[in-house]
């Protein structure tokens, strides 16, 4: 499939933004499609949204999962307070849709699933004690991942591991598929198989953001 720089993706997020789209409830609305069409309702389903956008996606995800009688919970490591703006009004909808929230995973049965939303195209340097502790205990679980944008951990652009990612049975790609999931080394492996939802954002050309 054809893939971009974090740039170009960056720059056809910005254009699509400034021409009055809001984009964050289509990728929520994408992945909650891209997890109905694979599971039944009554799937538990684990949400980890984490400090940025990512996790503004995973939120718009959970509320609409839980709205189709999933059970979905959420982990929000750090609070809402660090959340970006859009992020922050997928949190309020969150739990206007009544859903639970914790600050770290909750004790007891597995889910069935688990949504990543920690980091997303963005992230640039290796992951953080607490985000690596994280990570870790969701690939022990050896449950089914779906990351959103880029498996936590992998930088985008390079397809490099910082620190040990998230491992994803599938990948899904908001706007283009990132350059890193693309190209054999640890983005390839760790984003299982990739997926893209376009959310009707057309790419620009190359030269506009560069290789």
């Amino acid at each position: 499939m054809p893939s971009y720089s974090v740039a170009q993706i960056r720059l056809a997020e910005q254009r699509a933004l400034a021409s009055g789209r809001v984009l964050m409830p289509l990728a929520g609305a994408a992945a909650a499609d891209f997890v109905q069409a694979r599971f039944p309702s009554k799937t538990s389903i684990l949400a980890l949204a984490g400090p940025g956008n990512n996790g503004g996606d995973a939120l718009e995800a959970a509320a609409r999962l839980l709205a189709h009688g999933f059970e979905v919970q959420v982990v929000l490591p750090f609070g809402p307070e660090r959340l970006p703006a859009d992020a922050a009004r997928a949190w309020a909808g969150w739990q206007a849709a009544g859903g639970r929230s914790h600050a770290a995973l909750p004790h007891g049965r597995q889910p069935d699933l688990v949504l990543d939303g920690l980091f997303g195209i963005g992230l640039n340097r290796p992951l953080g004690q607490a985000w690596q502790s994280l990570a870790d205990a969701v690939n022990a679980w050896n449950v089914p991942v779906l990351a959103l944008d880029v498996p936590s951990g992998i930088d985008a652009d390079t397809g490099a591991a910082l620190g040990r990612p998230i491992r994803a049975r599938w990948t899904l790609c908001f706007i283009a598929a990132s350059r890193g999931l693309c190209r054999a080394g640890p983005g390839r492996d760790a984003a299982g198989e990739c997926h893209v939802d376009t959310l009707g954002v057309v790419m620009p050309d190359a030269d506009d953001a560069g290789r």
